[in-house]
């Protein structure tokens, strides 16, 4: 019994000192304006962003994130179309189209290579090429659910959540409506670290109200 008492101690010691590790202004930051009705946990990316394109395809973040948190956080994932030029509007719009048709894991991979790695993506139809053969729907789905009212919904919602957080840049993870993960503030000393102190920043502050 006595072995069980000092295993529980040792573990409530090893939370507060993990979590005496992440402080405001450090590992993360709270907004001045806190955002009502987001999601738990709330990232925006854009396919035209090179850090974007690390954090996925490579440091696998966001993955990593959704792992280390409970199964009934909510999470979602907004698209910016503040870079890309003429195009991160249309991005902004085919990422409503996947939100919408639930293909979001479909087409991250191919729309973020054939942006940033081929160079294979340059207009609508080339975007709407990658949906077909990435998530298997037809032409004719694409253009329903680009021209829905769901998806023109969708479209107005991340451009307000982006507002509604005083976005400034990407990627960006925001908490509770509340928190923004300090990209700058964590753990560089290798991406590994780096990667598992960002997932353990979002877990712990998804716990703060």
């Amino acid at each position: 019994m006595k072995k069980i008492w000092f295993a529980l101690v040792g573990l409530v010691l090893a939370f507060s000192a993990s979590a005496a590790q992440f402080t405001d202004g450090q590992q993360y930051v709270t907004l001045d304006k806190p955002a009502a009705g987001e999601p738990q946990v709330l990232e925006f990316f854009s396919f035209f962003c090179p850090h974007c394109y690390q954090f996925e395809r490579i440091y696998h973040v966001s993955e990593t994130v959704k792992k280390n948190l409970p199964q009934n956080v909510k999470v979602a994932k907004y698209h910016v179309e503040f870079l890309g030029g003429d195009m991160g509007k249309t991005v902004t719009q085919a990422w409503a189209v996947a939100l919408a048709l639930g293909v979001e894991d479909k087409v991250t991979a191919p729309i973020f290579d054939g942006i940033q790695k081929t160079q294979t993506i340059t207009n609508a139809d080339n975007l709407k090429e990658t949906f077909v053969k990435a998530a298997g729907i037809t032409p004719e789905e694409y253009d329903a659910a680009w021209n829905s009212f769901v998806v023109k919904s969708l479209v107005a919602q991340q451009e307000k959540a982006a507002a509604d957080v005083d976005l400034r840049g990407v990627p960006a993870m925001f908490v509770n409506g509340k928190y923004m993960v300090n990209n700058g503030g964590l753990d560089t000393s290798s991406m590994d670290n780096f990667v598992q102190e960002y997932a353990n920043v979002v877990k712990f502050l998804v716990g703060q109200k």
